[in-house]
């Protein structure tokens, strides 16, 4: 057994050990796993890991934040898989910085089934970056996925033809600011295109079809230049739901909320037999991320894009080992 791991609150061992796996579980940029957990008899501590943040895509760590939200709601999700009910303190410490979070498990109380489903989706889900199929997503269930986001205190927004027109315009302009950055561009060749034997970065094997002219969204190439995947004419899917998840404020507090509605959305749509990926670049470049806001009527502040849709199966991504991530304070 992990020595770093310990019993917490009512949870055993074991308990901990499988909700610190599905904690790790969660997306993040670049699959940099941005995120440390510190176990103490009474709390699970959810912290930043400042040395994994990536300088040119994410300065501010914005995008650090959101992973670290996502994280955080797949850790409440577990913990309640187990009958506990977790109680969450988010910055409980201003004088400890990476501290995003404090997670105690309560009192006993069964899961409900939709909390069931969740925590069950949390291993299936992937980022898919593959072409999805052609089947439109039912208008019920984009309204599931915008009662997620709600559920976390964020907004999900449906991107119609002509703002995805818009979008498309302003992901190329994005794509090619960044592709204009040296220190970007390193960047990136050091974080993707990774054999199937490393633990955190893209493996080649997850990446999608190789970039072209006629595709209407730049997508990256996370294959390292060593994709093979090649379609005649127009790769995707003629109508993408292409939706923009974000919040109301742009502070720290409400990016870690964010993370944790864009993970409730992407764990709605896995259950529902949906597949999605992300459009980053419009969000990481400031100029298009502002311009973004303006499509959507600047009340509201653009955190992550999302392409969902019907994808066929594809691998999960690496996750460092536990003892990478977590440390622990032994009872005395």
């Amino acid at each position: 057994m992990n020595a770093s791991i310990t019993a917490v609150g009512s949870l055993t061992v074991d308990e901990v050990r499988e909700v610190l796996i599905a904690a790790t579980a969660a997306p993040s940029l670049h699959n940099t796993q941005p995120w440390r957990f510190r176990c103490t008899p009474n709390a699970i501590e959810l912290h930043a890991d400042p040395d994994r943040a990536l300088k040119a895509a994410d300065p501010d760590h914005r995008e650090l934040v959101l992973a670290c939200g996502a994280a955080l709601l797949n850790l409440r999700l577990a913990i309640r898989s187990f009958g506990a009910v977790p109680d969450v303190r988010q910055f409980p410490e201003h004088e400890r910085p990476t501290l995003l979070a404090a997670v105690r498990a309560c009192a006993r109380r069964p899961a409900t089934p939709a909390e069931r489903e969740l925590a069950a989706a949390i291993p299936k889900r992937r980022t898919n970056r593959k072409p999805f199929r052609e089947d439109l997503v039912p208008t019920v269930l984009q309204e599931h996925l915008r009662q997620a986001a709600e559920a976390e205190r964020g907004w999900l927004a449906v991107l119609d033809r002509s703002q995805r027109s818009v979008l498309s315009a302003l992901s190329r302009k994005a794509h090619q600011a960044q592709l204009d950055d040296p220190e970007f561009v390193a960047e990136w060749q050091h974080w993707t295109g990774r054999s199937d034997h490393e633990r955190d970065g893209v493996p080649a094997r997850t990446s999608g079809p190789t970039p072209e002219p006629q595709d209407e969204f730049v997508v990256r190439d996370f294959s390292g230049g060593n994709s093979r995947t090649r379609v005649a004419g127009k790769d995707f899917e003629p109508e993408p739901l292409i939706c923009v998840l974000g919040s109301f404020q742009d502070s720290r507090h409400a990016q870690l909320q964010a993370g944790m509605a864009m993970q409730r959305v992407l764990l709605t749509a896995t259950a529902n037999g949906l597949a999605s990926s992300f459009l980053s670049q419009v969000v990481e470049v400031p100029d298009t991320r502002r311009e973004l806001r303006e499509l959507l009527g600047c009340g509201l502040w653009p955190q992550i894009v999302l392409r969902i849709g019907y994808g066929s199966p594809v691998p999960a991504t690496p996750r460092r080992p536990l003892e990478d991530v977590v440390t622990a304070e032994h009872r005395g």
